[in-house]
């Protein structure tokens, strides 16, 4: 069981801590468990819940990135395949070798990709995870039967990896915790402490529970924010450093499973504005995606525009028998890139990086920004290591190619059930649903949620608010945004119940949690 009192107590008892890292998303979580795997003492401040912004919005992919080896970007295609074969081992349990399928509808489309996604798999090397091959008309009906059947020659059929986001990072907090780190949500980084020399030597956060304030004293701090990464470089006083974070908005819709049939996912490889877009089978549902809009201004709970749903639904509508209208989407859910340009303006967010960089300021501060969640590990090994080389720390080796992430089982999981998210964990929560009667009942007739899994992730996943819970812990605000809406007044009671809150926090829970999830139902 993960204590929020024992986690604040430690907070407490510190005098200097090696590293403090703000974000808790992939980049800063994935830093927090290369230090602490390090042997640093290390600590972890996200000011909402882990991977509430960017990091729970993905299109669910551990992917090198065929777009980017069209561009021909090797280095970080090359980068990205091998990290996705470290994470198929070191995280079995949400890891998932999915077969994508490229429907050619043209003569030359079957050599070019087969051709193409060929050079893909040997990028890999010995961490690939399957063989390109290409089928006939009569084979890809059978595996996609919803697929639009005039003029469709066959296909091309690669693997990929898919994965649950959230689900991921909050794995990796239990890592870090695993390794002595100490690891916070729902706590703000509100001002920084510096010395007579202007050198960082700290932070102060708050509580965003009790409101208590907290002076932690560091070596390091690490700015893992994304998109909100300016707002940290501002409080550091940071002056220009000659680039420019671009928020770039992608937006998913999510549909019934059907629509596409088969277990297999699409890959559209170019669309009208020269995307390649995903139809991809998650968690029993059909997952649409994504866009690239350039966003003015970053926030938690950024909206699909009509533009962009529009574009989705159209470019689905020329591959899929049955056409998708607005009606038909479960949910939709927007996320922020955080991309990394030169300073001045820039429009075409396809054109800017996808790579990562680490900013230095002059008081000593890291900050990363850009990157994915595939190469999240190496980014971490990267910007911890570049820390310790300029705060003069004794190096120590990263630990983390190696490294078992908890949940981590001998094979990979089961997907068929929503409980393989559990992991090695996963009859220790069927031990607690059993303790009950009550704790076996659904939160929503429709979905095989138990009130026991609300209770597990309580007293062993950290949530603290019914968001926590139906937007990242079990995903029901992702897969059906109504079900989740309906189902927030029990959550709410079930929460209270486990942290002591009485029926004014139950109220405000419940109202909170809708204002949210009534941007994900599309009137």
């Amino acid at each position: 069981m993960i204590s929020r009192k024992n986690q604040l107590k430690a907070i407490e008892k510190s005098e200097l801590w090696d590293f403090v890292i703000i974000g808790g998303g992939a980049s800063g979580l994935g830093a927090a468990v290369d230090a602490s795997s390090r042997g640093f003492k290390t600590v972890l401040f996200e000011n909402v819940d882990f991977a509430k912004g960017t990091s729970s919005r993905s299109t669910k992919l551990v992917h090198g990135g065929v777009r980017y080896l069209a561009q021909g970007n090797i280095s970080l295609v090359k980068e990205a395949l091998e990290e996705r074969g470290l994470l198929a081992k070191n995280a079995r349990h949400l890891f998932k070798n999915q077969k994508f399928v490229i429907a050619n509808y043209s003569w030359w489309q079957r050599w070019y990709y087969l051709i193409g996604l060929t050079i893909y798999d040997l990028l890999a090397g010995k961490l690939g995870i399957g063989k390109t091959t290409s089928v006939g008309k009569k084979s890809t009906l059978k595996r996609l039967p919803n697929l639009i059947k005039k003029g469709l020659s066959g296909s091309v059929i690669y693997h990929d990896g898919q994965f649950d986001d959230s689900r991921l990072a909050l794995n990796l907090a239990q890592t870090a915790i695993k390794h002595g780190a100490v690891v916070m949500n729902h706590m703000k980084v509100v001002d920084l402490i510096k010395d007579q020399n202007g050198k960082l030597k700290g932070v102060y956060v708050q509580d965003k529970e009790t409101k208590r304030k907290y002076a932690l004293f560091t070596k390091v701090v690490l700015n893992a924010t994304g998109v909100f990464s300016n707002k940290i470089m501002k409080l550091d006083g940071r002056k220009k450093h000659g680039l420019k974070i671009v928020p770039s908005q992608g937006v998913h819709l999510v549909i019934d499973a059907s629509f596409l049939g088969g277990t297999e996912a699409l890959m559209i490889p170019k669309t009208k504005d020269g995307r390649v877009l995903f139809a991809v089978p998650w968690h029993n549902k059909l997952l649409l995606g994504t866009t690239d809009t350039p966003i003015k201004k970053s926030k938690y709970e950024p909206i699909a525009l009509d533009e962009e749903i529009d574009f989705i639904l159209e470019t689905a509508a020329q591959y899929l028998e049955k056409k998708v209208t607005r009606k038909d989407v479960l949910s939709v859910f927007a996320g922020l890139r955080p991309l990394v340009a030169p300073e001045g303006d820039k429009k075409n967010t396809k054109e800017i990086s996808r790579g990562h960089k680490i900013i230095v300021s002059d008081s000593g501060m890291f900050s990363i920004v850009g990157g994915k969640w595939t190469t999240y590990r190496h980014m971490a090994e990267e910007m911890v290591d570049k820390a310790i080389a300029y705060h003069q720390l004794e190096f120590r080796p990263c630990q983390t190619r190696e490294l078992s992430i908890h949940g981590n089982v001998k094979e990979t999981s089961n997907t068929d059930s929503h409980y393989y998210i559990y992991g090695s964990e996963v009859q220790e929560v069927f031990n607690l649903i059993a303790q009950k009667p009550e704790y076996n009942e659904r939160i929503h007739p429709d979905y095989d949620f138990k009130i026991g899994e609300i209770v597990w992730s309580v007293r062993n996943e950290m949530a603290r608010t019914v968001e926590d819970i139906l937007a990242r812990r079990n995903r029901l605000l992702f897969l059906d945004a109504r079900a989740a809406i309906q189902a927030a007044p029990m959550v709410a009671k079930i929460l209270a119940e486990e942290l002591g809150k009485n029926s004014t926090w139950v109220k405000q829970q419940e109202e909170e949690f809708i204002n949210v999830a009534r941007a994900y139902v599309l009137s």
